[in-house]
């Protein structure tokens, strides 16, 4: 039997805060072109019909109104292109639970009408975001069964190796990231606001700065061992551009389970990658075989607490003075 090929494309595209016509729109254009490319998944970054850096900003009542339930008006439509194009649209908002609770949740609109939805397991936007408590891996119409990881859930190695176990194939892996203001001292900085303004005219330094270490070189010290200790495909979708104090660097990336890059993109603009997926390479990858030589009696530590353990928001955000939540008090 022949292994599963995917035509897959991860997009980056600046997003407008709170603008969910025109963030819709753009996934309806890209969705189109993918669809005259005969994609069969296109993934979109973390929270795009939403807007992302402005919600640590927003009062309690903003940002539930900014919310939605997943039966809401932004779902249907994502619902309602996947059966227009024949292609499964993964894209990320503010949800509403039945409960009234909110989530940072990334939704996977099928062909068939049924919808995917994952809510961050490390949820750090706003105090009245909470974190999502299980895994998502499902079975594909492609023979294919993928998992969904949001922008920091990909940051915990248990957390991809958890969704490998489950048999992923693919990890789908919508981010929001490059130039914040880390902690650390050899992670990633801020890329002036100005760089990114002035790519028309100075588009050599905007370039520095996506395939620099706040862009891809720092993508490329984690992202493609995700993949390769896992035996995985890797789907990686980012936001581009000013996002209210922050340059999202892009960096649109589709990676096979042996961590080898096969489409990328560094442009300073809104831009779709494709790339086809033999899942054929999967079974015999470095990763899937290092899962089969594991020994489970061992690692008891692994889900043992240490003791020093903190909430994503005081993880992220604990001794940093800027990244726009100053002032605002986490629990």
């Amino acid at each position: 039997m022949s292994s599963p090929v995917l035509r897959a494309a991860s997009v980056q595209f600046q997003h407008r805060a709170g603008d969910k016509a025109y963030n819709l729109g753009r996934i309806a254009a890209f969705s189109a072109e993918a669809a005259q490319a005969r994609i069969q998944l296109i993934v979109f970054p973390e929270m795009c019909i939403s807007g992302y850096w402005h919600v640590p900003k927003l009062g309690d009542a903003a940002l539930h109104a900014l919310a939605e339930a997943m039966d809401g008006p932004s779902i249907s439509a994502l619902v309602a292109l996947a059966r227009e194009h024949g292609l499964a649209i993964g894209a990320g908002l503010v949800e509403r639970a039945p409960d009234g609770r909110l989530f940072n949740t990334y939704a996977i609109a099928m062909p068939d009408g049924q919808v995917h939805a994952h809510r961050k397991l490390h949820a750090f936007e706003h105090p009245l975001i909470h974190s999502g408590e299980r895994y998502t891996v499902f079975d594909t119409p492609w023979g294919v069964r993928a998992a969904i990881l949001i922008c920091w859930d990909n940051n915990l190695v248990e957390n991809v190796r958890a969704c490998a176990l489950l048999g992923a194939q693919l990890l789908i892996a919508p981010h929001q990231t490059g130039g914040t203001d880390s902690r650390s001292p050899h992670a990633m900085k801020p890329i002036p606001l100005a760089t990114w303004q002035r790519r028309a005219v100075d588009p050599a330094a905007i370039e520095a700065q996506f395939l620099g270490p706040n862009g891809r070189a720092w993508l490329l010290r984690w992202l493609p061992a995700r993949a390769h200790d896992n035996g995985l495909f890797l789907i990686f979708s980012n936001g581009v551009g000013q996002d209210e104090d922050e340059v999202r660097t892009g960096n649109a990336m589709i990676l096979d389970p042996y961590g080898r890059i096969l489409a990328e993109t560094w442009a300073a603009a809104d831009a779709m990658v494709t790339a086809e997926l033999d899942f054929g390479l999967v079974p015999m990858s470095s990763g899937q075989r290092w899962l089969r030589g594991r020994r489970p009696e061992l690692y008891a530590i692994l889900a043992t607490a240490r003791g020093d353990e903190l909430d994503a928001r005081a993880a992220r955000f604990s001794a940093q003075p800027t990244g726009g939540i100053v002032g605002m008090k986490f629990p």
